[in-house]
């Protein structure tokens, strides 16, 4: 039920779940919601210890006062096996939207439709509240498995594009990348079930790359973060049908474990992956990397810093431009520019090998010597090729 003011409506009709809300301060529409949707009286609550310590929190226990029964405050990345606990209120990153996710399948027998709602504030760009999948990491072994159900994921979802101006601008724009990612790897994905999909990738591409170079260069533009926030929604209808990801996310969430945060895996492994696959790819393969150069370059802003960067149509591709905004973003590039050496190459080529999303990847990714070439390209010291 909406608030007055309030935008409320399904981000994936005819599903009903989640729901989006914009257009209150996010206070006041977990409180609406609590009581008017849910009808709950205990709330949970999940929050980063960096959220926890600041006004902004503070804001969100006074309005919910009474029916806070406890409150969880931070998570490892990755959300390991040991920190899967009952939740039902998530606020921030990736890895707390996979541990609300997955906590009520972790103690529904059978895999029952979850009985306890969640609500989701996030203040980052990742899309994974959106998602019905939820990854888990064995910190044995640093495999991250992934885990699906269709009733899996946010009831609601609040979007307050003043609440992420606290996040740090490394998160916030890298995790924008991420989005990006999604929309390009689904409209260049050759597992298309489903016609409007890329309608979706191709709006979220539009919303979302104009509007983090703007908020790169004017970082309280609520306009353009609202734009970021409403690209991520686009970016994630295709997925929400089962358009399958490709070798930028396999091999990024096998980065994850090893301390690479998610939005900066798609920084590293997102250009790498388009090259490899234009050179490795046949026309069925190439064909859609030209429309996502063709969406960028109708962008004004994008336009302006690819010629800025020496970058012209004719020669340029998917890849090169790609890159280029990321570059511009100020974000991590290779391996080397977080810290991941060639000693971790091996384990890591052997873990991406088990991630389903390289075999949905263009050029499928299915023996270790084509992992092991597309790292090679983003090591980032004197051998590497990228």
């Amino acid at each position: 039920m909406a608030a007055k003011g309030e935008s409320y409506y399904p981000a994936f009709p005819p599903s009903i779940k989640p729901h989006i809300s914009s257009g209150l301060s996010f206070p006041e529409a977990c409180a609406h919601h609590v009581t008017n949707t849910f009808h709950s009286s205990k709330v949970y609550i999940i929050v980063s210890n960096s959220i926890s310590k600041t006004e902004n929190f503070t804001r969100l226990q006074d309005a919910l006062g009474h029916k806070i029964v406890g409150v969880r405050k931070g998570i490892k990345p990755h959300t390991p096996w040991d920190d899967i606990v009952e939740i039902a209120l998530a606020n921030n990153v990736s890895s707390l939207d996979d541990l609300a996710k997955l906590t009520p399948e972790a103690k529904t027998k059978g895999l029952k439709a979850p009985q306890l709602p969640v609500i989701n504030i996030p203040t980052s760009l990742s899309g994974g509240e959106y998602s019905t999948i939820a990854g888990g990491t064995d910190t044995r072994s640093n495999h991250k498995a992934l885990f699906t159900h269709s009733d899996m994921g946010a009831d609601l979802i609040i979007l307050d594009p003043s609440l992420s101006i606290s996040t740090p601008e490394r998160i916030w724009l890298s995790t924008g990348i991420r989005a990006v990612d999604h929309c390009v790897e689904g409209l260049c994905s050759l597992f298309k079930s489903d016609p409007e999909a890329d309608k979706g990738f191709a709006k979220g591409l539009e919303l979302l790359v104009p509007s983090l170079l703007i908020t790169k260069n004017d970082w309280n533009n609520e306009d353009a973060r609202l734009k970021e926030m409403l690209g991520v929604v686009e970016s994630m209808k295709g997925m929400s049908v089962g358009i399958p990801m490709g070798g930028s996310h396999g091999i990024g969430h096998q980065l994850g474990p090893l301390g690479v945060g998610h939005g900066e895996t798609s920084c590293i492994m997102l250009p790498a992956i388009l090259k490899y696959n234009f050179k490795y790819g046949d026309e069925e393969v190439q064909k859609p990397q030209q429309k996502v150069l063709k969406l960028l370059w109708a962008e004004a802003p994008v336009a302006e810093l690819l010629k800025k960067r020496g970058l012209t149509k004719e020669k340029s591709d998917a890849g090169d431009v790609v890159g280029a905004v990321i570059s511009e973003l100020g974000m991590p590039r290779t391996l080397k520019d977080i810290g991941v050496g060639r000693d971790k190459l091996d384990a890591l080529a052997e873990n991406c090998l088990k991630d389903p999303w390289l075999k949905t990847n263009p050029v499928p990714l299915t023996k270790k010597e084509q992992v092991l070439e597309v790292l090679e390209m983003v090591v980032g010291d004197e051998k590497s090729n990228l």
